[in-house]
């Protein structure tokens, strides 16, 4: 008779016990994954190389052809996605750039355009003493709007700092 109920209570606890066992350890591991993965992404910051076509028509940065230097970084939550994006172009460039916004030089303003907060993601710093000139292109949902500021301090080389929010 103890035999019998030794047996029963060693299944019932190893169909209890092991299930529960396993479900604590897997849940331990996905918890530490997605922590790593939250610490290596927000680490990485921008990534050199060009962002995907797709990206950059959905978030609507028609980088120009011949440009060099380019870098970007995406991030998507449920309240905003988010382009960053930096190149260097020509003077040519640049204004292919700023015509496929429906804008022109005589749009830009003198300072930084971007805010400090998406400055902080990207580590970009942009010292006072450079002339720095941009715009906000500000577009209806679900359109993305832009903010874009420019190094002038090579006039035949700019570089273009762009963030393109669009709200999902």
């Amino acid at each position: 008779m103890i035999r019998r109920r030794s047996l029963t209570l060693l299944i019932i606890v190893l169909l209890i016990g092991v299930p529960a066992g396993y479900l604590l350890v897997s849940a331990s591991q996905s918890r530490d994954s997605g922590r790593d993965k939250e610490n290596k992404y927000s680490a990485t910051g921008l990534s050199a190389g060009w962002p995907s076509k797709v990206q950059r028509r959905i978030y609507e940065v028609d980088i120009p052809p011949k440009s060099s230097f380019v870098a970007y970084y995406e991030t998507n939550n449920w309240k905003a996605s988010r382009l960053y994006t930096q190149f260097r172009t020509t003077h040519k460039g640049l204004t292919k750039f700023l015509h496929s916004l429906g804008k022109t030089r005589a749009d830009l303003n003198d300072g930084v355009t971007i805010k400090k907060r998406d400055r902080d993601i990207t580590r970009w710093s942009f010292d006072p003493a450079v002339h720095w000139t941009g715009l906000r292109h500000h577009q209806d949902d679900p359109r993305p709007s832009q903010d874009i500021t420019i190094d002038r301090s090579d006039p035949q080389h700019p570089i273009v700092y762009v963030v393109s929010a669009t709200t999902p």
